[in-house]
């Protein structure tokens, strides 16, 4: 019988180490002047990592973190699907709060991991509905 590689992933490590970059990501945006809303707000498949305030503007923001960038950087596993999916939440979360005012989709990228050093880097006005994302959206 030929040798087999099983790769495992540790699904506990995993969110442990999410959550850590969003506790990361939650206390840079605060020592930045921003005031947080909400943490992991859901709307049917999707989640808003971060909902704050800036200057009067609503601003949505997702955290990815990566370990190392050898398979790619953090801010480029934010594809359109997954825009789609924060962009269609934020609609909702706006909806329900009567909110209809300034927006903005952030990314904060998180390179390294709990037991190393770590940098952040904060991407303003990452992503942006399109002309497709009309008012019937709202």
């Amino acid at each position: 019988m030929p040798d087999t590689l099983i790769l495992t992933f540790d699904m506990g490590l995993q969110k442990k180490h999410g959550d850590w970059a969003e506790d990361k990501a939650a206390a840079f945006l605060e020592a930045h002047g921003f005031t947080l809303l909400e943490r992991n707000w859901r709307y049917k498949r999707a989640e808003i990592d971060i909902i704050a305030k800036e200057n009067g503007i609503l601003v949505f923001v997702e955290v990815k973190m990566r370990a190392y960038v050898h398979y790619g950087r953090p801010e480029e596993m934010v594809d359109k699907r997954k825009q789609r999916l924060i962009i269609d939440a934020a609609m909702a979360y706006m909806r329900e709060i009567g909110y209809e005012w300034e927006i903005r989709f952030d990314i904060l990228a998180i390179i390294g991991q709990p037991t190393e050093d770590f940098t952040i880097s904060h991407y303003m006005d990452a992503f942006f509905p399109g002309l497709e994302f009309g008012e019937s959206d709202m």
